[in-house]
């Protein structure tokens, strides 16, 4: 037995039981990896206009904030399990309308609704497994569950140079792996939380508690959405091969996975704002953009390795970001905190995709990077004022770095609030 549920002390979370969850958002994540790389891909491939794929990612970027929004409610009603099979009937009914054929409306709508529900069942998984394991080793699995999915995702991105894109074949392996995800997770013997609370949004509350966890999401937010978006959009505008576009993709988890670790590391030992401004992430964002416009078009290996750099410490603002901001929050601050860093994650996903689209529009599809640049710009600024600004949480209040992704929404604690120690709410 691994631990006891926080619901029921007499009821006990076996590994398997919790491994369920893990496994069904792994093998979701496969199918999600595929679809991302061939919808581009077979856009560009019929002559359709680059700006229709941008608006798909806009779309998709729409509804995960409505998903952020109404995921509680869905809840609340029918309980995590039949939330999690909803929300994955959902995707799989996303995917349906994919494999009708390239229709850009449809699929607009279709990815919305794709949106919508896998913002939904992270949310719904986090809460799950937050709710299942003790303090103790909560950060170590929820670091097993990141690394699952993006593994899952550079699997499905690779998958693409197997396939026919002008055929139902991407559709369907991402149908059958969404439906495969719902077996363990309804066979599961972990228990069901209880009732959620309602997660309240609070921004001023957030900005008061730590400026740069809010700045950082709003950065963050828009950053990993035109990257894993737009990047599949511009290499199939450049005339990259089917078989080179899967190759860029799925080089950009591994950057999402290799970087986090030592930046975690280094940031537990010291204040987490000179990782955020100096030695990583923003800057080599930045650095990674340049180099993406010097080598635009170029060696196909070489942008494989700075999409990988590009990716990674993009990504890495989000988990640095999200760790600074729960340094600095008290225990019962934390569940409007998650909700707040949430919205608005979700909110930069929504509109600076739409800006992308609209820039591509006139200045070509490369417009992403230039973007990418000023917004990791930007940040990398603000968290340098805010290091001059405010005095550093002390080491012996922090708490410890755990691995994410963007392309995995924040945990709101839909149940209840994790048992930490309270903190002094300053920046």
């Amino acid at each position: 037995m691994l631990t006891q549920t926080q619901t029921d002390p007499g009821q006990s979370a076996p590994l398997i039981a919790i491994a369920s969850v893990i496994v069904s958002m792994a093998l979701i994540a496969i199918g999600n990896g595929l679809m991302f790389a061939f919808i581009p891909v077979r856009l560009g491939a019929d002559g359709f206009d680059p700006t229709w794929a941008g608006l798909i990612v806009t779309g998709l970027s729409a509804g995960g904030l409505a998903g952020c929004i109404l995921t509680g409610p869905l809840v609340r009603r029918v309980g995590h399990a039949r939330a999690f099979m909803v929300l994955s009937a959902l995707i799989a009914l996303s995917n349906v309308a994919i494999g009708a054929g390239p229709m850009p409306l449809l699929w607009i709508a279709a990815r919305a609704l794709y949106g919508f529900a896998i913002c939904g069942l992270f949310i719904v998984a986090q809460s799950w497994l937050n709710d299942a394991l003790p303090n103790a080793i909560r950060g170590r699995v929820m670091a097993v569950f990141y690394v699952a999915y993006i593994a899952g995702l550079g699997v499905g991105y690779a998958t693409l140079a197997a396939i026919d894109i002008q055929t139902a074949a991407a559709p369907l392996i991402g149908i059958a792996f969404t439906e495969l995800s719902i077996l363990p997770v309804g066979m599961t013997r972990l228990a069901q939380p209880p009732a959620p609370q309602a997660a309240s949004v609070a921004l001023g509350q957030a900005w008061r508690i730590s400026p740069v966890g809010v700045v950082g999401m709003l950065a963050v937010g828009g950053l990993s959405m035109i990257i894993s978006g737009f990047a599949p959009i511009h290499a199939t505008a450049k005339g990259y091969s089917q078989a080179e576009v899967a190759l860029l993709l799925s080089a950009m988890p591994v950057g999402t996975l290799i970087l986090q670790i030592p930046l975690g590391w280094l940031s537990d030992r010291t204040d987490r704002r000179y990782v955020l401004a100096g030695t990583a992430p923003p800057s080599k964002a930045v650095a990674a953009s340049l180099l993406a416009i010097a080598f635009d078009g170029g060696a196909l290996m070489a942008l494989v390795a700075i999409y990988l750099i590009w990716d990674g410490a993009s990504e890495s603002i989000y988990s640095l970001s999200s760790a600074h901001a729960a340094d600095r929050a008290r225990k019962e601050e934390l569940l409007a905190l998650s909700s707040s860093l949430l919205f608005a994650w979700s909110l930069s996903g929504f509109i600076v995709p739409g800006i992308v689209t609209a820039l591509s529009a006139v200045f070509g599809t490369g417009t992403f990077i230039y973007v990418g640049i000023a917004i990791a710009s930007a940040f990398c600024l603000f968290v340098l004022w805010r290091v001059f600004a405010a005095r550093p949480m002390p080491a012996a209040a922090t708490g410890s770095f755990a691995p994410m992704s963007a392309q995995t929404p924040l945990p709101v604690e839909l149940a209840f609030a994790p048992e930490e120690p309270a903190k002094p709410a300053k920046d």
